[in-house]
């Protein structure tokens, strides 16, 4: 049965997460309602690369799914966009996929992009779309504490309890901080990620860009290896799963 590689689009504000749950609509079951729709009405199963959380918005998550039907990969697109329709996920590319090539265990690198809205005025526009700071933040200094979380450590002053993982050590091979007007925003690289690491590291530091902690200090919450040590954990509203590496790109 043909395997289809697929790049998302969606908008996290609706659902409770990628991943079907016993309450509320997942971005999952859009996906999978809409293939079956293909398929025949037979249930279809998907592999993602990322399973982000409730609120977390996509712009190049990428998932797997099988479908016994011909079809191109422009028309698989659309069948798909006109069957996830009135949710806001969206197909952007599909792709035959590379013999043995799977969505989450294939993937060697994973980034993700947080947006801060650092302005006086509440937001319109990015109203659920990024994360409000009203006081000012000093971006400079965050991307200057940010390059002491590069590396292979022990992340777990910035793991959420309930992560799942085996181990909290962690390989980051990027955290830069810009500012761009009114946005900073916060890009993170690594193979994987523990849970909620990226939203726990942008919530320390924003501690250091309000000017509550100095840059020093975030070496020194990651070597405390203390969940207690780390800042809180930022919303989901400005988080994105940006971008899914292969050693071999399925789209080409």
């Amino acid at each position: 049965m043909p395997v289809w590689a697929l790049e998302l689009e969606y908008d996290g504000a609706p659902f409770v997460g990628w991943q079907r749950q016993a309450t509320g609509l997942s971005v999952q079951e859009v996906l999978e309602t809409a293939a079956s729709r293909l398929n025949r009405g037979a249930p279809v199963s998907t592999v993602v690369a990322g399973r982000t959380d409730a609120g977390v918005h996509a712009s190049a998550q990428v998932a797997q799914l099988a479908l016994d039907m011909p079809l191109s990969a422009e028309k698989l697109c659309d069948a798909l966009n006109y069957h996830t329709k009135p949710h806001p996920v969206v197909v952007l590319r599909a792709a035959a996929a590379p013999e043995g090539w799977n969505a989450r265990f294939s993937a060697i690198r994973r980034t993700y992009r947080y947006v801060i809205l650092n302005r006086r005025p509440r937001p319109a526009l990015l109203a659920g779309r990024a994360w409000y700071v009203a006081g000012a933040l000093d971006a400079e200094a965050m991307h200057r504490a940010a390059q002491r979380l590069l590396g292979r450590h022990d992340f777990t002053s910035f793991r959420a309890a309930a992560c799942q993982a085996n181990s909290p050590l962690r390989t980051l091979d990027r955290l830069d901080v810009t500012r761009r007007g009114e946005l900073i925003e916060i890009e993170a690289e690594a193979r994987s990620f523990l849970h909620h690491q990226v939203r726990n590291m942008v919530g320390t530091l924003k501690l250091v860009g309000d000017g509550h902690w100095p840059v020093e200090r975030v070496a020194a919450a990651l070597e405390a290896r203390d969940r207690a040590a780390g800042g809180p954990t930022a919303p989901a509203d400005g988080l994105y799963l940006s971008g899914v590496g292969y050693p071999v790109d399925p789209f080409g």
